[in-house]
């Protein structure tokens, strides 16, 4: 799995590690990224397209993430995630994910998730509107 550099129109969510994220070992669980992960992708969208805004009549959905984890993250930490789609093929999206720490800038956490986009009542995939994946892939100027 490839980790590139954000580009300009990466989303970017900053957060504290909290003490429920913290394992056993010390240092934030697994699980917690796979958290982080998603909830930066939902905050980007939420973003794009506000809850306050008519509701889309799709619903993204995870078909699978890779998760290369390199460094710890601990207890009041502040971290930065950084979230883009890199692709949009017909009903699904590749999304990729930068997690680092703040106060060094180290890379915590690279992820490349696959989102499906279903439509909300039947469930099944639908096609990823055009104006859509312009909004999720601007051109860079």
């Amino acid at each position: 799995m490839d980790t590139p550099a954000a580009p300009n129109h990466a989303f970017i969510h900053v957060f504290t590690v909290e003490a429920s994220d913290i394992d056993q070992l010390g240092h934030a669980n697994n699980v917690a990224y796979v958290r982080w992960v998603q909830d930066v992708a939902a905050a980007h969208w939420h973003h794009l397209y506000p809850p306050s805004a008519a509701p889309l009549p799709q619903v993204w959905v995870v078909q699978e993430h890779h998760i290369r984890y390199l460094r710890s993250a601990y207890a009041s930490d502040e971290l930065r995630a950084s979230t883009w789609v890199a692709d949009v093929k017909g009903a699904s999206s590749k999304r990729l994910t930068r997690i680092e720490r703040v106060t060094d800038g180290q890379l915590l956490c690279a992820a490349e998730t696959q989102w499906v986009l279903l439509d909300a009542s039947s469930g099944r995939p639908v096609r990823v509107p055009e104006e859509v994946a312009e909004r999720l892939i601007p051109a860079e100027n």
